[in-house]
């Protein structure tokens, strides 16, 4: 069951998917309210054990920036962000953040993400562009990741250097333009498809460096079968939306 709190959404909204974030949720919320935006949470949590969900409740109950989405078990970070995005879109947002719960990305870095795109139609926030980085990564995790953004290239001929960045501000028209109901990735595939469809559809994707640091509080999400997916995700993308390729190329 999903459950919601109806209050007035601003046109800036973050979608904050979380499991078992009860450590790091209070901290993340009050550090992303103290920016200079003007901006709702979306907290979409998949029915934590450890207790998010309630303590999302608690927050929204006394700030009424903060918004709840309970879903009945965990069924993935592509789906918490289509139902998110639905959410939101359905309720006036004109711009729609994402963003991990674990501090991973830097909430000060929102302000920039946003103005980069109020310039252009979606901001990714990019470890792989110059002044961008990552900080506590071992050797295996930086290939991992490099990896599989100069794969997604190479494959599908993607623009962007960080397909997989979950750090990211998506336009209201983007959003309304990508086939959601097709986008079935969970993890960081998702991310990929989202970027795919975000450039074969014509929209310009602007990357704005950042400083990734991996998480000190909880357990990462990221497992074998993530990273299995996300190779036939990639494989299968030119091939799934080739109806959306041979028409962006006879308008292009």
């Amino acid at each position: 069951m999903i459950r919601c709190y109806n209050l007035p959404m601003r046109p800036l909204v973050l979608v904050l998917p979380t499991y078992n974030e009860r450590e790091n949720l209070e901290r993340i919320v009050e550090a992303v309210l103290r920016q200079p935006l003007n901006l709702s949470i979306l907290v979409v949590d998949d029915n934590s054990p450890d207790g998010t969900g309630e303590l999302a409740d608690a927050i929204a109950a006394r700030e009424e920036r903060v918004e709840v989405l309970h879903r009945p078990g965990k069924q993935g970070l592509g789906t918490a962000y289509r139902e998110g995005f639905r959410y939101a879109l359905k309720r006036g947002a004109e711009f729609l953040f994402e963003m991990d719960a674990d501090f991973s990305h830097n909430p000060d870095d929102l302000p920039r993400l946003y103005h980069a795109a109020l310039e252009a139609d979606a901001a990714v926030g990019s470890r792989y562009v110059k002044g961008g980085g990552c900080e506590n990564w071992n050797l295996l995790r930086w290939m991992i990741s490099r990896g599989g953004n100069l794969y997604t290239k190479l494959v599908v001929r993607t623009r962007t250097a960080d397909t997989t960045s979950g750090f990211r501000c998506y336009t209201r028209r983007v959003l309304e333009a990508i086939p959601m109901e097709r986008v079935e990735s969970q993890g960081y595939a998702f991310q990929i498809e989202m970027t795919f469809l975000a450039e074969i559809l014509g929209f310009r994707v602007v990357e704005i460096p950042i400083i990734f640091t991996d998480r000190k509080r909880g357990k990462s999400k990221m497992d074998a079968a993530i990273f299995w997916e996300g190779l036939r995700v990639v494989w299968n993308l030119r091939k799934k939306y080739a109806d959306l390729l041979s028409e962006n190329q006879r308008h292009g």
